[in-house]
């Protein structure tokens, strides 16, 4: 009897060998060769499961997306609560934040030369930023939000602040420490609730 195979098994397993090459070494170490001896396959077998290096770099990607979405529930809240959840969500504050932002930082990498990993990444921060927009939005209509800044300005900072902190926390953790972060982002929630 032939041996049944969990494919969306076996495709979790080499995204969770990805995910440790990636943050032990960057991409540069997590090579097809390297991929496939450390989830113990032949080289060519991962052609089985992923088509291309790119798609389980991909998929690699959404694990990291995913692992952040699990940092917060934003179901029962709205306004600057939940503008506090999603942005403290996104920061790199503990070790599993900050391997999520290496392979979010590779994925950035590679996206400047992909343009389907491209496009994926320019639909995750529209996504983001309209979450973001929305609850701005609902932080002035309850009164919560009173600074004169526009919103759009205050998006953008948002997305700077998140990205700069990832990639401080990668290359120069000590000026970039989670006291740091945490101090910076209790600074702009503070401004929101001055005029």
């Amino acid at each position: 009897m032939p041996k049944i195979i969990d494919h969306d098994q076996r495709r979790r397993e080499i995204v969770d060998v990805t995910w440790e090459l990636i943050t032990r070494g960057g991409i540069e170490a997590a090579t097809m060769r390297e991929i496939a001896a450390a989830a113990g396959f032949a080289n060519g077998a991962l052609k089985l499961y992923f088509p291309s290096k790119e798609d389980i770099i991909e998929a690699t990607y959404e694990r990291a997306l995913g692992m952040m979405r699990t940092y917060v529930e934003l179901d029962e809240l709205r306004g600057l609560v939940a503008l506090r959840e999603l942005c403290f969500s996104a920061m790199p504050i503990d070790e599993d934040r900050i391997a999520a932002g290496r392979v979010l930082l590779t994925f950035w990498q590679l996206s400047l030369t992909n343009q389907k990993l491209h496009d994926k990444y320019l639909e995750h921060v529209r996504e983001w930023r309209g979450l973001l927009h929305r609850y701005l939005a609902e932080g002035r209509e309850d009164g919560d939000i009173v600074t004169g800044t526009p919103d759009e300005q205050l998006v953008d900072e948002i997305v700077l602040l998140n990205a700069g902190a990832n990639v401080m926390s990668l290359v120069s953790g000590e000026f970039s420490t989670i006291a740091l972060q945490r101090a910076h982002l209790e600074s702009f929630f503070d401004r929101l609730t001055r005029p």
